[in-house]
């Protein structure tokens, strides 16, 4: 494929899959995936940390099982979470859809990893998700699915090899693995989803003492039960073939700052309504440091797009400022306010297109838990509050505003894809307020548990026009998570 094609398509993309009636193929793929699961073969280590990324649960610091004097590892996750939603999509009532439900969401991952020398090293990992109970289709990808998580027989997740230290000096990192650059506005695992986010690629990176660069190429892996999961470029039956491909240079050059981060992305697909996309991203992002800054800290990132979606010219912006104080107290308090925006489109009929595209972030951590919002065609100001009572409990509460940018363009939910609302006629651009409430506790560093409850409340943008695509009632979603990591 030529450089000029490398791209990508929608922020989460995932193709639309057929049920499939159990084949020859479906049995040898569950007998091979029982095989691999219980003789496995392992993990040499996971990609270094990129600066400023956020922590998963639980933190960073367990680690996996060894063998044969550290050379062969064992890790294991198990995670469960049970979700309560109602009017998260439709916002109405007198509607009671698929989403408007309860559910339980289980993951199961087994990684092994072998270091053949120091700087020769492999890694695979399966994982198995399930959704259990509420009344979305059970099948990732199959049409009509409402969103559903749903299920996927052990596959592979991850599956690469890894050349030199990838803490210092030059080192490659081969075949199926996470991406994840940044605060994951841009690009993410997406860990949130039950089946996360993973990647076909060849990544590079030289690590020196105070930056790292990786230069990469890659294509999103598409998740489908019953078959093996295939990324766009090695699936024939994928006409969009989707490549997503960059530069991330992440340094401590600035002397008040936790990293300093300077990126150019590339996205394009092929074949997409015979209208191909390319267009390429270029941004930075700004972290200060509070032991540096006497408590304070901020946080600065902007992105600016330009290319070619869809047969549109694109010319996009979008940027993220924030600002915080730790006050020095036993509990850790924090406060902060921070203020995300993204470009709208002003005509869809037109030959440009200034939507900005969100390309694979974990919007989850940043534009409230509901997932309502997408970098794209937004405004977001927040207020941020932490407290840490004791060393293992976190409790935090983010309270959100959002209007539109353009109201020639739609609200788009955290996968920049699915329409909440597209009222052109509305005279208001204010779409609502929410609030989340999360309790997050570390009971040792293997086992994690996480709470919360979100609320909002439907602005003036939904109740001018609330019988045209939806509802102006309120929302609810609460959730309650454990994970044990090994």
């Amino acid at each position: 494929m030529s450089e000029s094609s490398l791209i990508l398509i929608s922020p989460y993309s995932r193709r639309v899959a057929k049920l499939n009636k159990t084949t020859p193929n479906t049995e040898m793929k569950k007998t091979a995936l029982l095989l691999l699961a219980s003789a496995s073969y392992g993990l040499a280590g996971t990609p270094a940390a990129t600066p400023a990324a956020p922590a998963p649960l639980p933190p960073p610091g367990y680690a996996p099982i060894t063998f044969l004097d550290g050379k062969l590892t064992v890790d294991f996750q198990e995670k469960m979470r049970f979700e309560a939603r109602e009017n998260n999509f439709d916002f109405n009532n007198a509607v009671n859809g698929p989403q408007d439900a309860s559910w339980l969401l289980q993951r199961f991952r087994l990684g092994l990893g072998y270091a053949v020398t120091p700087w020769f090293k492999l890694y695979v990992q399966g994982q198995d998700v399930r959704e259990l109970g509420g009344s979305r289709a059970n099948n990732i990808g199959e049409a009509n699915s409402f969103a559903t998580e749903g299920d996927d027989n052990f596959d592979i997740l991850k599956a690469y090899v890894q050349l030199g230290d990838i803490k210092k000096g030059f080192s490659a990192t081969v075949g199926r693995q996470f991406l994840s650059y940044g605060d994951q506005r841009l690009v993410g695992p997406l860990e949130w989803l039950n089946q996360a986010r993973t990647f076909d690629a060849i990544k590079l990176r030289y690590a020196g003492a105070s930056f790292a660069l990786d230069v990469f190429t890659s294509s999103p892996v598409s998740f489908e039960n019953n078959k093996w999961n295939t990324s766009q470029v090695f699936d024939g039956n994928n006409a969009q073939d989707s490549v997503f491909s960059g530069i991330y240079l992440a340094t401590q050059w600035v002397p008040i700052n936790t990293t300093t981060d300077f990126y150019v992305f590339h996205q394009g697909n092929q074949g997409v309504r015979d209208l191909d996309s390319s267009y390429f991203t270029f941004g930075t992002l700004w972290k200060g440091d509070p032991k540096k800054l006497n408590g304070f800290d901020y946080s600065m990132e902007m992105a600016y797009q330009s290319g070619e979606v869809l047969g549109r010219d694109l010319s996009a912006f979008a940027g993220n400022w924030g600002f915080g104080y730790n006050i020095d107290h036993a509990w850790k308090p924090r406060i902060g306010v921070q203020y995300n925006y993204a470009t709208g489109d002003d005509n869809a009929a037109d030959a440009d297109i200034n939507s900005f595209q969100n390309l694979y972030p974990t919007n989850h951590l940043f534009y409230g838990f509901m997932d309502t919002t997408a970098w794209s065609n937004m405004q977001n100001p927040q207020l941020n509050l932490s407290i840490q009572p004791t060393k293992k409990l976190k409790l935090s509460l983010d309270y959100h505003l959002y209007w539109n940018a353009d109201n020639s363009d739609g609200w788009r939910r955290v996968n920049n894809v699915t329409e909440v609302r597209n009222n052109g006629r509305a005279s208001s651009k204010f779409r609502g307020q929410e609030i989340d409430l999360i309790a997050t506790y570390k009971y040792n560093p293997h086992v994690g548990f996480q709470a919360g409850y979100c609320y909002f409340l439907p602005g003036d943008y939904l109740t001018e026009s609330p019988t045209r695509t939806g509802g102006d009632d309120s929302a609810h979603f609460a959730y309650m998570q454990v994970q044990i990591d090994f």
